[in-house]
């Protein structure tokens, strides 16, 4: 599957980042405008310890280095997430926050 330019992703990173909001998120949901090298990124051509590729996703920037998994939907909900800890043999199920920025203005 290939992203196409224009359709609404759920974009998971592999290190938190901060949002324009000043919080912090693992994930960002939006329409994706364009995927791009560094050039035209960046306005410099990168050396081989940076990544030379990035997605516009709404308002943000995603450097390929950071983006774990791409999904395609047309929504995303912000009901918190099960999450199931295991500790010494135990299982417990919390609820966790979901950290997903919509990237889209609204």
């Amino acid at each position: 599957m290939k992203m196409k330019i224009g359709q609404k992703y759920l974009i998971t990173t592999s290190e938190w980042f901060y949002a324009p909001d000043g919080q912090q998120y693992r994930a960002i949901f939006g329409t994706v405008h364009s995927i791009e090298t560094d050039e035209q990124t960046l306005g410099v051509k990168t050396n081989r310890g940076s990544t030379n590729w990035y997605v516009l996703i709404g308002e943000m920037i995603v450097a390929g280095c950071q983006i774990h998994y791409v999904v395609r939907a047309d929504e995303v909900s912000d009901d918190p997430c099960r999450r199931e800890i295991d500790h010494d043999g135990e299982t417990k199920v919390v609820g966790a926050e979901t950290r997903i920025y919509r990237a889209d203005k609204e």
